[in-house]
């Protein structure tokens, strides 16, 4: 893995489920070129890793922190950072 990359692994709370918020982020992270995988929780969050260059990992947290539209974000937790291989984006199912 290159050293010009950043791997976050990050918990959003607040109303990001059923209002497309995964497919928002899995939508953004293809637009600036990032791997991971974003998936909802059983508790009402959504869990995503993000992995890509270091600004581009940084615009997709921003883009997350709005959320779409319908969305209302009250939080969003940095839980871990670190390495990872991934080949794409993808959407997980609910854990």
């Amino acid at each position: 893995m290159s050293e010009n990359k950043r791997t976050v692994h990050v918990r959003i709370e607040g109303r990001v489920q059923g209002v497309g918020y995964r497919a928002f982020v899995e939508m953004r992270a293809a637009e600036l070129g990032l791997t991971g995988w974003v998936r909802n929780r059983r508790d009402g969050s959504v869990e995503a890793v993000l992995q890509g260059s270091p600004d581009a990992v940084e615009a997709v947290l921003d883009a997350c922190r709005a959320g779409p539209p319908a969305s209302r974000v009250a939080r969003l937790d940095i839980i871990g950072e670190g390495v990872g291989a991934f080949d794409g984006f993808d959407v997980l199912p609910t854990a």
